[in-house]
């Protein structure tokens, strides 16, 4: 491995998913604004849509999530060219 190109300052911080509250802690470089009080220690939170926790692949069970309004805005704009398909 190349000298030199790493980040240095890894801390502890609070994973959380947001589609089932699961929170998990590993050491992380990432830029965080939030913080969050665990068992009297505080921490830098992120939040994350999907984890181990919640995805389909590792809990056997098929979910849809549709944080972003993805379906809606799909049907938005191709639902008249589907309808004028079945007709």
């Amino acid at each position: 491995m190349k000298k030199g190109i790493h980040p240095e300052d890894y801390r502890l911080v609070a994973f959380r998913d947001m589609s089932n509250g699961h929170t998990f802690f590993t050491k992380s470089t990432v830029n965080t604004k939030e913080t969050e009080v665990i068992d009297g220690v505080e921490y830098p939170l992120f939040k994350i849509e999907i984890s181990n926790t919640s995805h389909p692949f590792y809990t056997g069970k098929v979910k849809l999530v549709d944080t972003a309004g993805r379906v809606d805005k799909f049907m938005s704009r191709y639902g008249k060219h589907m309808d004028k398909r079945k007709k």
